[in-house]
């Protein structure tokens, strides 16, 4: 399933923060000059929707300096083995990710907990999509890195990884300090087609391998200073980050 990248799929954030949305994920792309940031890679199906908005914002994909990956679900990973053999691309998360990245395990939403659950609205249709988008294929990637050290990365935008357990045991958002921007990946999202929900919150429960360490990392969310958040699905949220994490912990508390 292919599509082509429109207009109003990539988010100008400010002067070198994008906000992409692919097949109903997103991605995040942060220049220096030529050089760029990409943090997550959309389904599987959306490569060539990705390098096409590298392209719209004037990143070569030999430019991307490294892909940081949020966790290590198919619609996050989907580019990032291809990305990595065609032009060296490293690709780095947190530790405890790295195994999951190369699939010793698979931590993620399996066909029969979607199907037990096909009743409840958007369930069925998002399913359908995630499939053709390249849901259920068996993605993996080679050689995922750890981060080097402690604190911000010495790449484009500085970002600052921020372990947020919980979606996933090596979940991470990054703090660009720079800018006031969090990039929040699935521990904040801000609207999912499986959700009624409008505005900051936490995905359904049954998206995440620990919900209650996820609803935990909203309060390592709420300790940051950022006041603009690129989620890993739903439009950007502009407001403090910690009302936007309250805002989530009383979403899922109904």
């Amino acid at each position: 399933m292919t599509r082509q990248l429109r207009d109003e799929d990539i988010v100008r954030i400010d002067d070198d923060v994008y906000l992409v949305s692919g097949s109903n994920t997103n991605w995040v792309i942060v220049k220096d000059g030529d050089d760029a940031t990409l943090v997550d890679s959309g389904y599987p199906n959306d490569h060539d929707l990705l390098l096409a908005s590298l392209d719209a914002v004037g990143v070569k994909p030999e430019g991307v300096r490294a892909l940081l990956v949020t966790h290590a679900h198919n619609d996050h990973i989907g580019a990032a083995e291809r990305l990595r053999l065609a032009y060296g691309t490293p690709v780095v998360m947190h530790e405890q990710e790295v195994a999951h990245a190369r699939r010793e395990y698979l931590h993620q939403v399996s066909v029969g907990q979607v199907l037990a659950r096909s009743w409840r609205p958007g369930v069925l249709p998002w399913a359908v999509h995630a499939i053709r988008a390249g849901g259920t294929a068996q993605v993996s990637v080679g050689e995922p890195t750890a981060f080097p050290a402690p604190g911000p990365l010495d790449l484009p935008g500085a970002p600052a990884p921020v372990h947020t357990p919980g979606h996933t045991e090596g979940h991470c958002a990054y703090l660009l300090a720079g800018s006031g921007t969090l990039i929040s990946g699935d521990a904040l999202v801000t609207a999912h087609p499986t959700s009624r929900t409008e505005g900051p919150q936490l995905l359904p429960a049954m998206f995440h391998t620990d919900r209650a360490r996820a609803l935990r990392s909203l309060e390592i969310l709420e300790g940051l200073d950022a006041d603009v958040i690129l989620p890993g699905h739903g439009p950007a949220h502009r407001g403090s980050v910690a009302q936007a994490a309250a805002r989530a912990r009383e979403h899922a508390a109904r």
